[in-house]
């Protein structure tokens, strides 16, 4: 049952995806804030109405919704409400929030390049891009009122400030109560799980894709420098010791990496080979997210100068250093 805990109430949604159910928040703030959306179910929507009766709201009483980040289980009920109601995030959520033929091209144009470079069989392509484009089925089709960047304000939330935090997601920020160091944190850090850093395509005026690994370590390091305690996070749990539990995922990133860079002794490996080697019973079933783990930790290495890469043909090989 939803309830209020020093102005914040969680509410916990039913997703059809994997990692199960995801939280939205609400903040009495200046205006009553609704933090990430869940997704485009009517299931979702049925369980949100619920648990807003719990506290003696209607979805009509929410006055504007900030999110987190892009994905479709955080973003994709907006869809549910009035069009007026003000969104707030990212600028970085808009081409996936309100997407366009162009940007959709853009994106395919990029994976296939992307699978073509990683050694990636053919056979693989077209499944991959399915999956790709079920998810987003479960997103949302809305433009942002207004943008939230590093250090702001929210509108309507005095005391609360906005970190940017890319990495799972190029959109990605987290927000902080500093009266108490309260964090609400999307999935940039959740109590059972490491997210996963996601391939995207180049940001809007850039030539090269983002390196999301390099990102997450960067925004966990970035985290440790503020005074947090308690975090709310997008799956699961709360965090209470973030400090430690950040240690240890920046610990366990950097032993997978050396573990990959153990198999490129000695010889070259395409992307898709090492890819193999590190998840041979799940590959298959989980090409997208497991290609992007691969590659992430690839750029972690490289960025360490621990390997090498060269073309040859449409691909690169790695090999180590």
């Amino acid at each position: 049952m939803a309830e209020w805990k020093d102005g914040i109430a969680k509410l916990t949604l039913p997703t059809p995806f994997p990692v199960g159910d995801v939280n939205a928040y609400l903040i009495k703030g200046d205006r009553l804030t609704l933090v990430d959306a869940g997704t485009k179910t009517e299931e979702s929507w049925e369980s949100f109405k619920s648990q807003l009766a719990d506290l003696k709201l209607k979805p009509e009483d929410i006055e504007q919704v900030i999110l987190t980040h892009d994905h479709p289980d955080h973003v994709g009920m907006l869809d549910y409400f009035s069009p007026g109601l003000d969104v707030y995030g990212h600028p970085s959520n808009e081409r996936w929030i309100n997407r366009t033929s162009e940007f959709e091209k853009e994106h395919q144009e990029f994976y296939e390049k992307f699978f073509l470079q990683s050694a990636i069989p053919e056979q693989y392509f077209v499944p991959s891009m399915k999956v790709m484009k079920k998810t987003l089925v479960f997103s949302c089709n809305r433009s942002l009122t207004g943008t939230i960047l590093e250090n702001d304000v929210p509108p309507g939330l005095t005391g609360w400030r906005v970190i940017e935090t890319p990495g799972h997601a190029q959109s990605h920020i987290v927000l902080l109560r500093e009266k108490d160091g309260t964090m609400i944190a999307g999935d940039t850090i959740l109590a059972g799980i490491s997210p996963n850093p996601l391939l995207e395509p180049p940001l809007p005026g850039e030539r090269d894709r983002p390196k999301p690994q390099v990102q997450y370590n960067s925004s966990l390091k970035k985290l440790q420098q503020y005074p947090i305690g308690l975090v709310y996070t997008g799956h699961g749990t709360e965090i209470t010791e973030l400090q430690s539990l950040i240690e240890k995922r920046l610990a366990r990133q950097h032993d997978r990496a050396m573990q990959v860079r153990g198999m490129l002794e000695g010889r070259e490996l395409t992307v898709f080979e090492i890819c193999k080697l590190l998840f041979p019973t799940v590959y298959e079933r989980e090409l997208n997210l497991t290609i992007s783990e691969t590659m992430g930790q690839l750029d972690y290495l490289y960025s360490l100068g621990a390997v090498s890469v060269r073309e040859e043909g449409t691909s690169f090989v790695y090999t180590a250093k």
